[in-house]
């Protein structure tokens, strides 16, 4: 995947109280570690990440990088994690900077709005290690960690046009960059699989794969705005609505908590039942990108010593893990057995290839 040129966004804390320490520049970031570390200051493997918008508690990507540098921790004690968090685009370059000033041995930035301003500062720090979220850089000393999150999204879209009650799904994202279409196209192309197949004519709102234009709440963390584009969609008769919005979708998870059963989420990145379990009521499933895992691999190697090699990175499928369809938790009584063989089945033909699943989005 390309390194994603983001748009300016000057970010609004979200209702809910996410604490941001923003860095400023010319400044060393504020920092977050983990109180009570046994490791001394000079065994210490310093891991040390740079969230993108949203925070460390966007119930999401950030959140999910979070909790793998400290499953690191658990497993090689060594690990000193810190992070610092971004609350606008101009708090990339110092916070990675401030972390290159700190010597820290692992430098991770997270999310594709990263890509450009990472592969700058590793360019210029080439002693330091670092490691990205959702994108690529073509520096030796950058560890991209990407997601075939398409092929679990085919998975959802087929959950959704098989559950749903109305004929009619939907999908929006929060910005359009690669990390967050690439979701809506597999979503797409699961609801028109299962029209194939069961020669049915499910509608998907939101989203045009092949014009690739789609409906956008332009934030990852404002709830509200989250809440006007779900009640436009469940207007125009959409009952399984697919966030790709980070903390933004929590807006859509209480819109389907108000709609008295009559809409259910498919959230995405975190099981929606363990990272926001207030709504795990109306969580039909979620795609899940296992950041942590990735995360939690390449701390650990890091801290035992072990290179982290640029080419090929880490990617994450259906066939290792790296992504897939969470449990319907409470909706598990509701999905038709039947529904569920299918599903499985589906999971198995897209790893074996005999189902293609693409994505111009997809990781190259």
């Amino acid at each position: 995947m390309r390194p994603v040129r983001g748009k300016r966004i000057v970010a609004i804390l979200a209702a809910g109280g996410l604490t941001l320490a923003a860095a400023a520049c010319g400044e060393a970031p504020a920092e977050t570690g983990t109180p009570g570390s046994s490791a001394s200051a000079a065994a210490a493997y310093k891991a040390c990440m740079v969230t993108d918008l949203g925070g460390i508690d966007d119930k999401s990507f950030n959140a999910s990088a979070w909790a793998g540098l400290q499953a690191a921790q658990k497993e090689a004690p060594n690990v000193d994690p810190k992070y610092v968090a971004s609350s606008s685009e101009a708090d990339y370059e110092p916070g990675l900077r401030g972390y290159v000033t700190q010597s820290c041995n692992f430098i991770l930035a997270v999310g594709g709005l990263m890509g450009e301003v990472t592969t700058k500062v590793a360019k210029e720090s080439q002693t330091s290690q670092f490691g990205i979220v959702d994108s690529t850089s073509g520096n030796s000393n950058v560890y991209p960690m990407q997601f075939a999150t398409h092929q679990a999204a085919f998975l959802a879209g087929y959950l959704a046009a098989g559950y749903s009650k109305s004929g009619k799904v939907a999908t929006y994202g929060g910005l359009k960059i690669a990390p967050v279409t690439i979701f809506m196209d597999g979503f797409a192309d699961g609801v028109a699989h299962y029209n194939q197949v069961k020669g049915k004519k499910i509608e998907v709102l939101g989203w045009n794969k092949a014009t690739q234009n789609g409906s956008f709440a332009e934030s990852f963390i404002d709830q509200n705005k989250g809440k006007s584009v779900t009640q436009t969609l469940v207007g125009q008769g959409a009952d399984v609505i697919m966030p790709v919005a980070g903390g933004t979708g929590l807006g859509t998870a209480q819109v389907a908590k108000d709609s008295g059963g009559k809409v259910s989420v498919i959230w995405v990145d975190q099981d929606g039942c363990v990272s926001a379990a207030q709504y795990c009521d109306v969580f039909l499933s979620t795609v899940v990108k296992n950041i942590e895992g990735a995360v939690k691999q390449a701390v650990v190697k890091g801290a035992k010593g072990e290179a982290l090699a640029a080419a090929p990175g880490y990617q994450g499928t259906l066939e290792n893990d790296g992504v897939s369809l969470a449990p319907f938790n409470s909706f598990d009584s509701k999905v038709d057995p039947t529904l569920k063989t299918e599903l499985e089945k589906l999971k198995a033909d897209i790893i074996a290839g005999t189902v293609k699943v693409e994505s111009v989005s997809a990781p190259k």
